[in-house]
C-alpha cells in the first residue's frame, strides 16, 4: 500500500523540481523532461546508493539543475533552427509557488515573469544557473559550484553579475499599478481600433516580438516603432474577428490575451517605462500556451 504522506511529500518535492527547472529553461515542456531525467538518474541508483545520499532533496535540486544546465549549452544552436523569435512561456501568476519557497507570492511572480525570463535568456548558462539557484531558491554558493564546475568564489562573481543586470531591468520598470493603468488603456485602445490612441501609449522605442514556433502565424522577426507595432496588433485582430483581447492577469502583472470562442489563442505580456509601453512579448505558439487551457 501506498504510504499516503510519502506520496504528498514526493508531489510537492516534484512541484519544487518543475518550479526550479523552470526558471532555468523558461518553458514547462522542457522542465519536465528535466525533472523526468533527474527521477531516472535517481531511480537508476541501488538502493544502498540512495540510503547513502544524506539530502535525497538537495542531491535531486543538484541533478535537476545539471541537467538543466547543459540543455542552456544547447540552447543557442536549438535556437537557430527556431522558428521565428523564442520567448519564454508565460504562466498564470502563483502558478509555480510552492510552500517551501523562500520568498512571498509577489517576488515568487516576478521570477517567472517573462521580463525577467527574458532577461536570463541573454545570460550565460552559468549566470543563469547561480543567479537562480541563489537568489531564488537560496543554494549555497559552495553547493553550486559543484553544479557549474567553478570555485565558490567564480559563481558568487557570476550571480552578482547575474545581479546586476537583472536590477537595471527591474530599476527601469513602471510600479505595478501604473503597469496595470498604462496596459488597460492600451487593451481598451486595441480593442477599439484606435490606431491614435494606440500609437501614444508606445514608447518610441518599442518592439514586439511574437512567438508562433513555426506552429502558427507570427511575425517572423521583430517588429520596432510605435507606428509599425500598433498597425500590426490592429491588423492582427482584422483578420482574425472572432478573436477578442482582453486584459487579463498574469505572472507580469497585467498582460492582455487573445481568445477565440473560451480558447486562448495567443499570451502577451508588456514592459511599461515611464507611463509607455516599450516592449510587447505575444506567444501564440500553442505548445506553450497549456497552462493557459
Amino acid at each position: 500500500m501506498i504510504d499516503m504522506d510519502d506520496l504528498g511529500e514526493a508531489m510537492v518535492e516534484r512541484r519544487r523540481l518543475i518550479a526550479l527547472a523552470y526558471r532555468l529553461l523558461g518553458t514547462l515542456e522542457e522542465a519536465e523532461d528535466a525533472v523526468q531525467e533527474t527521477y531516472l538518474r535517481w531511480y537508476r541508483l541501488s538502493e544502498d546508493e540512495r540510503a547513502a545520499i544524506d539530502n535525497p532533496a538537495g542531491w535531486l535540486s543538484r541533478v535537476a539543475s545539471r541537467v538543466c544546465l547543459d540543455v542552456l549549452k544547447s540552447a543557442r544552436s536549438r535556437r537557430e533552427r527556431y522558428v521565428g523569435p523564442w520567448l519564454p512561456e508565460p504562466v498564470r501568476p502563483g502558478f509555480l509557488a510552492a510552500p517551501e519557497d523562500p520568498a512571498d507570492r509577489a517576488t515568487l511572480d516576478d521570477t517567472v515573469s517573462t521580463a525577467l525570463l527574458v532577461v536570463l535568456d541573454a545570460m550565460t548558462p552559468a549566470e543563469r544557473v547561480a543567479f537562480v539557484l541563489h537568489d531564488i531558491f537560496a543554494v549555497p554558493f559552495g553547493d553550486i559550484a559543484g553544479v557549474v564546475g567553478r570555485s565558490p568564489a567564480a559563481v558568487r562573481q557570476l550571480a552578482a553579475s547575474a545581479r546586476r543586470r537583472v536590477a537595471e531591468q527591474r530599476g527601469a520598470v513602471a510600479p505595478l499599478p501604473e503597469h496595470d493603468d498604462v496596459v488597460r488603456a492600451f487593451v481598451s485602445a486595441t480593442s477599439g481600433g484606435d490606431l491614435g490612441r494606440l500609437v501614444t501609449l508606445l514608447d518610441p522605442s518599442v518592439t514586439l516580438r511574437s512567438d508562433g514556433g513555426g506552429r502558427v502565424s507570427a511575425a517572423r522577426n521583430p517588429i520596432e516603432g510605435p507606428e509599425k507595432v500598433a498597425r500590426f496588433l490592429l491588423g492582427v485582430l482584422t483578420k482574425r474577428p472572432t478573436w477578442t483581447i482582453r486584459a487579463e492577469a498574469t505572472a507580469d502583472g497585467l498582460g492582455f490575451t487573445l481568445v477565440e470562442d473560451g480558447t486562448h489563442r495567443g499570451v502577451a505580456n508588456l514592459r511599461v517605462v515611464g507611463g509607455r509601453v516599450t516592449d510587447v512579448w505575444i506567444v501564440l505558439n500553442p505548445d506553450k500556451l497549456g497552462g493557459w487551457r
